[in-house]
């Protein structure tokens, strides 16, 4: 709309397009829930009155509210294309989303960061992208590609770019890396209507003096804070807290105690990765919006965490609000209290109602190049030789990313460490899938509770090799043959036979399939997984972040054990007299 078209319907001067006549509206702006109509010309919000309109949507007795932005987002997690991405999420009030596409970066480099914001244009979803800081995430693992500074300078200036994603490489911002600053420099030397482009944050536990320096680097958010105690000290030092509701990490129950009437403005809601099925069940922002109402929390000020605080924090001045000269995105809701999205607005047009998408998507592209690149594997290359007394031990922490570094006996069969069932000890194993180096790290995982069979899968933040867990060398071969051969995807093997599984054969990361049918596929391979003696709520979901080399405490990548504390790879078996602060492990 021109500036003086919108003044003039503004004014009452001309006819708008639609008129949203009789509900109460939600005033993130003001912070009040009041009677007023909506007026509505080319997408934007105009006013709250006019002399006329086109249409009139009677909507007496409802609530109206800005739609939902998601502050930190991969989509990628999804594992569908964001046509089916927007097919799930926008009927539930999410109308823009902040994603970090590091997951296709880590495999296609600037190639899957082009293919996200051109697949975005075929949805009524708004998706803007914040460039990956840290591709690779670490040295420690071998990802399918490397964005520098320079690479990332070719991005900085594409429509739709805010700044720059998570800075998950903390020690290099404390340590003062050069190419780690050179990155978070971009963000200074681009400046979009007046607002300069936000650096995320990604520092899990981290405090005091080396916080303190994070956060002096520019860094302004977090969504990695796991009690209140981590995330007051943060907020303190002026970031803003992304509360995140995913489906490996959940701290919105931890949290929500921390938001007060003095402080509510510094936060925003995220989901940060949910699978398909989690969407599909629980809902997306909306879920966390009537989590925290039901908590105690005021309708308002939880809907302006959803909305709101992330416009303004991104630099997003027509969104977060209903208001004039803001975009018509709007959700219609039957109250505050039940809280159920009944239809969503986006620029101004009906795009969903009943929880349902009633406008034709877009098909999205599809990129070029082959994802699936694994040297020669055996089932011998998954054996481990036993060369000492004692191991190191990943330990899996329900429910959340962090793991616990324990050391104990491993099992030894003629010569080799095999999984010990009794005490929960399994097989790991990620297998490099880039460059078709032959990399295979290997290790010993608890908290997985097989009592046979293998899984597989080429979702293993952040570079994306394909990881596996079993109780066997050979359970394991299978499982990762079946991945290459699909092209990537999750795979559940028993005694040798495949039982489930799920092609991803999009960057070995996305489906090429309706979301209904990934959410299918998804309950299949999880109830499979289950089916082998885990207790876990999400396998596999656990399995993708045991291979993240940047969240404590200890974590395997294609090129052996991270100690994620000291920030270096360590050997699996202990040395005589080697010291280790790992706790002794014990078993079930």
């Amino acid at each position: 709309m021109k500036l003086e078209e919108l003044i003039a319907a503004a004014r009452g001067e001309v006819e708008v397009d639609l008129l949203l006549e009789g509900a109460d509206i939600v005033n993130t702006l003001s912070g009040e829930r009041y009677r007023s109509d909506v007026a509505i010309s080319d997408g934007t919000v105009v006013g709250f009155d006019c002399s006329s309109a086109k249409e009139v949507m009677g909507l007496s007795g409802k609530v109206v509210a800005p739609g939902f932005i998601d502050g930190h987002v991969h989509i990628e997690s999804a594992m569908v294309t964001i046509p089916e991405y927007a097919r799930a999420v926008v009927p539930r009030g999410t109308t823009t989303v902040v994603a970090d596409p590091h997951e296709i970066a880590n495999v296609l480099g600037t190639e899957g960061i082009r293919y996200m914001l051109d697949s975005a244009r075929h949805s009524p979803l708004s998706v803007f992208v914040m460039l990956p800081s840290c591709v690779p995430a670490t040295h420690l693992e071998t990802s399918g590609a490397s964005l520098d500074a320079e690479a990332l300078s070719k991005l900085i200036d594409e429509d739709g770019v805010l700044g720059i994603a998570e800075v998950m490489n903390y020690p290099g911002v404390i340590f003062r890396d050069p190419q780690v600053l050179a990155k978070i420099r971009l963000a200074g030397e681009k400046r979009v209507d007046g607002h300069w482009p936000r650096i995320d944050g990604h520092c899990p536990l981290l405090s005091g003096r080396d916080l303190a320096a994070y956060v002096s680097a520019g860094i302004g958010s977090d969504h990695e804070c796991t009690s209140l105690e981590e995330a007051h000290e943060k907020l303190r030092l002026g970031m803003r807290i992304m509360i995140r509701e995913g489906t490996a990490a959940k701290n919105l129950d931890d949290l929500l105690p921390l938001v007060t009437e003095g402080n509510s403005r510094r936060f925003l809601f995220v989901s940060d990765d949910r699978h398909p099925s989690d969407i599909h069940r629980e809902g997306h922002i909306d879920s966390m919006v009537k989590r925290a109402i039901a908590s105690g929390l005021d309708p308002v000020v939880a809907i302006q965490i959803a909305s709101l605080n992330a416009a303004e924090y991104f630099g997003l001045r027509d969104l977060g609000a209903i208001a004039p000269g803001r975009k018509a995105d709007v959700i219609v809701l039957d109250d505050l209290d039940g809280f159920e999205v009944e239809k969503v607005l986006k620029n101004g047009r009906t795009v969903a109602e009943g929880g349902r998408m009633i406008v034709q998507l877009g098909k999205a592209p599809r990129p070029a190049s082959d994802s699936m690149q694994v040297g020669r594997i055996t089932p011998e290359s998954f054996d481990i030789q036993a060369e000492g007394s004692l191991v190191r031990v990943i330990g899996v922490v329900p429910n959340q990313i962090i793991t616990r570094s324990f050391r104990t006996r491993p099992k030894v069969v003629d010569g080799y460490v095999v999984a010990d069932l009794d005490r929960d000890l399994l097989k790991m194993a990620v297998v490099e899938r880039h460059n078709a180096t032959g990399n295979v790290g290997l290790g010993l995982v608890s908290g997985f509770g097989f009592a046979r069979g293998a899984i597989a899968t080429s979702v293993a933040h952040d570079s994306h090799n394909i990881a596996a867990v079993g109780t066997s060398s050979e359970e394991i071969f299978r499982a990762v043959s079946k991945v290459r051969e699909m092209g990537g995807g999750l795979v559940v093997v028993d005694d040798g036979v495949v039982k489930a599984s799920l092609p991803l054969p999009i960057a070995g990361l996305l489906s090429d399939r309706s979301m209904d049918e990934v959410v299918e596929k998804i309950e299949e391979v999880v109830g499979a997984a289950r089916d082998l003696g885990s207790t876990l709520e999400d396998p596999f979901m656990t399995l993708s972040f045991l291979c993240l080399p940047v969240i404590p405490e200890l974590k395997l990548t294609d090129k052996g054990l991270v100690d994620v504390n000291k920030f270096d790879s360590v050997p699996l078996f202990l040395g005589e007299g080697e010291e280790d602060k790992a706790q002794l492990f014990e078993g079930r």
